[in-house]
């Protein structure tokens, strides 16, 4: 039914419009200023002070070339992409099948277990322990100190249990008079009803980990061939400009220090907002499963 336009509901419509431009404006305009200063010219960029809504004075892809340069930025890339895939994996069939086991009523005692994992959000070890497991199960300087430490998370656990205690279990009980088993069951019939959260996890499993540089820190102190894309742009905002390309002068490369320190900025976030429009859809319906309950 449509609703009647009254002067308190206009206004408010009007406020909102007002808030949420405002809202987006904080949250592009940033990015926006930074992709034009890694474009603008260099010497105008040390000069000025304030935002850029326009590239300075011409366009400048000079501190791209320089990036792109740096071999290690590749190898950066290639071994993020490959912890992502692994911990998308792992992740996604130990919380698919931890949500499945506490979300079936004939689970004794699920609170209980679920009480008790849901006590490691609040209170866990610490760095220091985590890394003292890490080393004694010999995961060092491997790639697997990057992939299997928390890939079980209980907030993951917590968002796929609610949403598959919404499914009817007339649709288990089905599966189970046609002969289906307990995986058919949870993987054929269950998850592609969960999918939104299932989504939702997913996301947070890839930003989680192409955002992740302190586990390289403290598990790769040597393997640098190992190290995501993260580390690598590290590397890149802390030491000099002249270590990371030899093909132009030092006096170039100081020249170019800001307008690299923005590019970099730019070659780390817009990979995964490409990633993000696919999900979106999925993004609402999976954070506010549960929410009627």
């Amino acid at each position: 039914m449509k609703q009647k336009m009254t002067v308190s509901r206009a206004i408010f419509l009007v406020f909102a419009v007002i808030l949420l431009i405002g809202i987006a404006a904080a949250c592009l305009f940033p990015l926006w200023h930074v992709i034009m200063v890694s474009i603008s010219n260099p010497t105008e960029v040390t000069s000025h002070k304030g935002l850029v809504l326009w590239r300075l004075k011409n366009f400048d892809f000079q501190a791209y070339n320089i990036i792109f340069s740096y071999q290690k930025l590749w190898s950066g890339y290639l071994n993020t992409i490959i912890y992502i895939l692994l911990s998308c994996a792992f992740t996604g069939v130990l919380t698919v099948i931890a949500g499945f086991v506490f979300s079936r009523k004939r689970f004794r005692y699920r609170n209980a277990y679920m009480l008790l994992i849901s006590f490691t959000m609040l209170f866990n070890g610490g760095m220091i322990p985590t890394y003292m497991v890490i080393r004694n199960l010999h995961m060092i300087d491997t790639m697997w100190a990057m992939v299997i430490p928390g890939s079980l998370s209980v907030f993951n656990i917590i968002l796929m249990r609610t949403s598959m205690q919404g499914i009817a279990d007339a649709l288990e009980e089905a599966a189970r008079i046609d002969g289906a088993n307990e995986f058919v069951t949870m993987f054929q019939i269950i998850l592609p009803l969960c999918k939104a959260a299932f989504a939702v996890i997913m996301l947070f499993t890839v930003v989680g980990k192409w955002n992740d540089f302190m586990s390289a820190l403290l598990y790769l102190p040597t393997k640098t061939e190992l190290y995501p894309l993260q580390m690598e742009i590290r590397t890149i905002l802390f030491q000099s400009t002249k270590d990371i390309t030899s093909s132009t002068d030092a006096l170039s490369m100081n020249l170019y220090s800001r307008n690299i320190q923005y590019a970099v900025i730019v070659v780390s976030t817009l990979p995964i907002l490409a990633v993000y429009p696919f999900v979106q859809k999925y993004f609402v319906t999976g954070m506010t499963i549960g929410a009627v309950k």
